[in-house]
């Protein structure tokens, strides 16, 4: 049907009418964003020493039970902007001296954000970083391919029926895995400058979580089963710290079960990051009252 409001854009395809009502993710028909800040926690390629231009959209399309970012990802916290001071917020966070524009978790807003991203582009001259949770349509990962430089998604799960438990997704393995495909096929290899700073190319994160290392094994595996080891970039996380939500493990992961996930990266031969298991502590969940935040909600 022309003109038909009902949102289809994710793969969850919940079919509200925006105007009106929130979809699945929370969004509605205006950009809304949490904060915009210095980042110093992402992986070092992606921080640098200056810190990562991060600006927090409100929503998700997950909504996992374990999010660190409840406050954002399912609970509505922020506040509406127009695409004009989303613009401006792009232009301060440069001039903080950011080395990169990192959208986390935009996926809702592609249709809003992407024009005004294409449009100022080249005078903002900053490698503009994708961060998501990996759970991209076609149609979005083509949206953000026009403006994306780096991308950074999550590859979660390789157990559907674990992804429906913890984030009501029961076909992200197949889904989260076509996204990165292609990512990789628009992104091309990892290119670093001088500096060791990310300026394209694809890095997956996966998060271990408590009593699913054989499912963290399995992602391992088939994303060794997709891509060359020189195709992408992981980054192995284990800062998973309970949240107290209901359905959320209600432990930290094990020196073991990291381990093994470890190991297993070593045998499929990535290069990237692997966090220290000490890691799972307030610090490394970014502190939306930080100081240094350039815009808030």
């Amino acid at each position: 049907m022309m003109n038909d409001p009902r949102c289809t854009l994710c793969p969850r395809k919940c079919g509200a009418d925006r105007a009106v009502r929130p979809g699945y993710c929370g969004a509605g028909d205006a950009i809304r964003l949490a904060r915009a800040m210095p980042h110093f926690w992402e992986e070092p390629c992606i921080s640098g020493k200056s810190g990562s231009g991060a600006i927090f959209f409100s929503g998700c399309t997950l909504r996992c039970v374990f999010c660190q970012n409840r406050a954002i990802s399912t609970e509505n916290f922020g506040k509406e902007v127009t695409p004009d001071r989303f613009r401006q917020i792009c232009f301060e966070l440069k001039a903080a001296g950011v080395h990169n524009i990192n959208l986390v978790t935009p996926d809702a807003y592609a249709e809003m954000i992407v024009p005004v991203l294409e449009a100022i582009k080249e005078e903002l001259g900053l490698p503009i970083v994708l961060n998501c949770g990996g759970y991209l349509s076609p149609e979005q990962v083509e949206l953000f391919a026009r403006v994306a430089d780096v991308w950074l998604p999550d590859f979660k799960y390789a157990d559907g029926a674990l992804a429906a438990h913890l984030s009501g997704a029961g076909d992200y393995p197949e889904v989260a895995l076509a996204a990165i495909r292609r990512m990789v096929d628009r992104a091309g290899k990892p290119v670093f400058d001088a500096d060791g700073l990310l300026r394209s190319g694809v890095l997956v994160r996966h998060l271990v979580l408590p009593g699913e290392r054989k499912n963290s094994i399995a992602a391992v595996e088939m994303l060794r089963g997709a891509f060359d080891s020189d195709q992408i970039l992981l980054s192995l996380m284990a800062q998973y710290t309970p949240n107290g939500a209901k359905g959320a493990p209600t432990r930290r992961i094990t020196a073991f079960e990291y381990r093994s996930v470890l190991e297993a990266v070593e045998a499929a031969g990535f290069e990237g990051y692997c966090q220290s298991p000490d890691s799972a502590k307030a610090e490394y969940t970014p502190d939306f009252a930080l100081q240094g935040v350039l815009w808030q909600a």
